[in-house]
């Protein structure tokens, strides 16, 4: 593992000097990755494309500030998710409600909550995840799949605390409701 990041490193002071063969092999590296959590987002493979170019160039122009507090992996990614959510809202695909406007129900205790998920499969649920409003589903990937809390939410969203939990709450709650559909329709 430590020679791996020593690897990293190196690459990495490469990429400062401009060495295009260093920044290539970074892009092999992580393309892949970045281009998977661009789609989760734009729902789009062209925009995520585009995404995920324009990240790594950012990220190549800007190394001088990249600090290191995190691995570069994580801090490309960031890049790649602000660049995404970027995108949406250029496009109007972004939709915020500002929680003063928004009735709050915590934590209903419906038939939904009690079926049985197991027979889902992964590509079931992103398929309905997809099928989510763009605030639901940018929040839930930045929560269930990527792993960012609530407070890096509400701060890569560009909302409050209290918002990004209550989106993210309402978002289960709807994916919840899809999935149910489904696990109804399929197993009636």
């Amino acid at each position: 593992m430590k020679a791996e990041n020593q690897h990293k490193n190196q690459l990495l002071e490469l990429c400062k000097k401009g060495d295009k063969g260093a920044q290539f092999a970074l892009y092999k590296q992580y393309y892949k990755a970045m281009f998977n959590t661009a789609y989760r987002i734009v729902q789009n493979s062209f925009d995520a494309e585009d995404v995920m170019q324009e990240s790594f160039l950012a990220a190549f122009t800007k190394l001088d500030s990249f600090s290191g507090n995190v691995t570069f992996g994580a801090w490309l990614k960031r890049i790649v998710i602000n660049n995404s959510i970027t995108l949406l809202k250029k496009n109007n695909n972004f939709d915020t409600v500002p929680l003063e406007k928004v009735n709050l129900k915590e934590n209903e205790n419906d038939e939904h909550n009690v079926n049985d998920y197991s027979l889902l499969k992964a590509g079931d649920i992103l398929k309905k995840l997809s099928q989510l409003k763009n605030n639901y589903k940018i929040a839930l990937t930045l929560n269930l799949i990527e792993g960012y809390d609530y407070e890096e939410i509400a701060q890569i969203m560009d909302i409050s605390y209290e918002n990004s939990r209550t989106t993210i709450s309402r978002a289960k709650n709807k994916l919840r409701h899809l999935l149910s559909q489904e696990y109804e329709g399929q197993y009636r």
